[in-house]
């Protein structure tokens, strides 16, 4: 079913700095045809305005999870309010969680345990997983492949913001997963990633915004949002040569696939 607007796989829309004028934010993106919306919390405080906020917004889903930075000063006090959401069917899915050896935030043994937890309240709940992974693939795909099997197979997931290798997306791809590309295909030196792009199928791309980060070519130095994804779904359009209108089909089609939104 091919349907003519855009799904936002991935922003931070109850975070400080957009917070205060999400409304704003939100109609800004209504207007540039993104009509469902993943707003990722991983705290108290954005999960709490994030379920507040889909009453009034029914077409905002949350997921939760402490992300692999901060899982050493927030993991264990924010997780059972993640189970507990996760329990009530409030989420969508969990995350993001993941493993990054890149910034190393918080200690690698640290990570890895929440993970683990994090896959399995994933399991527990039938929920699909958001993925942070960052310079750490090899102990994550060793993780994934313990933790994560539903009847036999990959329970379902995205690597959101991916950033790795062709080789690694190729393993996430073969684990019947999902990739993510965020506004850093739009950048001038992401060659390398926009090779990602052309050689992975479009039937396992999402697109995203991770507002407010990551703010497109076109918008880089200012805060990113929502309504900026199209020039995400465009650069793709470009890189494999097909119409953009198709990036915007297939991509709303394969997140109405691994989140089984409930209204849409």
């Amino acid at each position: 079913m091919n349907e003519n607007h855009y799904i936002d796989s991935h922003a931070h829309i109850t975070c400080e700095s957009i917070a205060p004028h999400v409304q704003e934010v939100l109609t800004r993106a209504q207007s540039a045809g993104i009509k469902t919306l993943v707003n990722i919390c991983t705290d108290a405080q954005t999960l709490a305005l994030g379920l507040e906020l889909s009453k009034t917004n029914p077409w905002v889903y949350n997921t939760a999870a402490t992300t692999p930075h901060d899982v050493e000063k927030e993991g264990e006090s924010f997780f059972p309010l993640v189970e507990q959401q996760a329990r009530a069917k409030t989420l969508i899915a969990i995350g993001e969680t993941g493993l990054d050896y890149h910034y190393k935030h918080s200690p690698i043994e640290t990570q890895k345990h929440f993970l683990r937890a994090y896959l399995k309240l994933a399991h527990a709940c039938q929920l699909p997983v958001v993925i942070h992974c960052r310079d750490a693939f090899a102990d994550f795909f060793k993780i994934l492949d313990e933790e994560y099997q539903w009847d036999g197979k990959h329970g379902p997931g995205v690597l959101h913001c991916f950033t790795g290798t062709l080789a690694e997306a190729q393993q996430v791809i073969e684990r019947g997963w999902y990739i993510s590309f965020s506004g850093i295909i739009t950048f001038k030196k992401s060659e390398n990633l926009k090779q990602v792009v052309k050689e992975m199928p479009l039937e396992k791309i999402l697109i995203e915004t991770d507002s407010p980060y990551l703010a497109p070519q076109s918008k880089r130095g200012k805060p990113n949002e929502p309504a900026y994804l199209p020039e995400i779904a465009e650069v793709i359009s470009q890189i494999k040569g097909i119409p953009a209108e198709l990036v915007m089909h297939q991509t709303t089609a394969n997140a109405r696939q691994l989140f089984q939104f409930p209204q849409i």
